[in-house]
Order: C-alpha cells, then structure tokens, then sequence
C-alpha cells in the first residue's frame, strides 16, 4: 500500500491533534466545488470552497464559504474592517498561498492571512474543504477547522447578505 502523500493542511492538523478525515478522488486538473462534491458523495449544503482576495490595504483575506454560494464582497469587506474587496487573478493563487486552483485549502498556506468562515458552517457537525491539493477533501468539525485555520465567523455569503435585507 502507497503511504499517504500529507499536505501542509494535514501536517497542521495532526500537529494540533484535530480529528479529519481525508477523502482521495480521481481528478487531474481543476474541477469547481460542486463537481468535487458529487465526486466524492460529499453533501452539497456541507461543502466549502477557499477563496482568496485583498482588500484596498493591500491585505490579503481568505473566505471559506458554501460551493454554491457566492461571497457578498461588500459584507466580507466589513467583515475585515476594509473599504472593499476584490477576488485575487487566478494566476495569482499559488504565489500568494502556496497552493493551487481547486486545491486550495484555508489551512497551511504560506503565510497565516485573515480567515473568515461563513457562519452557515456551525449548523453542522461536520463540513468539507479542500485537503491542499487536487483530488484530496478534508473532512472535519467546523469548530476544528475555525482553531485550525485560526478563524472567525461570518455572514459572507450573497444568500445571507439578502435575507438580512429582508
């Protein structure tokens, strides 16, 4: 049997003692959130993609939202106290996080960035993330993943940014 290949999010977890579970899937290249989903029977609603962008300051932030949502960018904005945000270029991904398209997982990047988690993640008792590259999906409590990731909670999402309205 091939021993398993970790990721720098795996190391950070298993320094910290986190239980997860790691889910291996067929894919060579980038597949969106809810592709990756239905490749690995993951529930759609429990899935969470890693974006990145910078704000005005220059600082770049992470959010970590549900794969068939949108990020509201004036709510992360206030979330992280800039003026605006904007997503980073796609070719910017890996110099800036260490970690490639689709494979982007919100622990163990280069740098430790501000992170936000989409509050839509506590109702469960477990979520998915990217495992740090490509055909790998971390399975893990959200709270775990906050302590991980060193996160706060967020209402991020272009969902909950019309509920609020209402």
């Amino acid at each position: 049997m091939a021993k398993e290949v970790k990721t720098n999010a795996m190391r950070i977890l298993d320094r910290n003692k986190i239980k997860y579970e790691t889910i291996q899937y067929e894919c060579d290249e980038f597949i969106d959130g809810l592709h990756t989903a239905e490749k690995t029977g993951a529930p759609v609603e429990q899935s969470f993609k890693t974006l990145v962008a910078q704000g005005k300051s220059g600082q770049y932030y992470v959010f970590v939202i549900p794969i068939a949502e949108e990020v509201h960018l004036k709510n992360a904005a206030k979330l992280v106290g800039e003026k605006s945000v904007e997503m980073i270029h796609v070719k910017d991904i890996t110099s800036i996080t260490g970690y490639v398209r689709g494979g982007c997982s919100p622990i163990g990047m280069k740098k430790q960035f501000r992170t936000v988690i989409d509050s839509s993640a506590q109702k469960f008792e477990e979520i998915y993330v990217s495992g740090g590259r490509i055909g790998t999906t971390l399975k893990l409590a959200p709270e775990d993943l906050r302590k991980a990731a060193r996160a706060e909670y967020g209402d991020l999402t272009v969902r909950e940014a019309k509920d609020q309205t209402v």
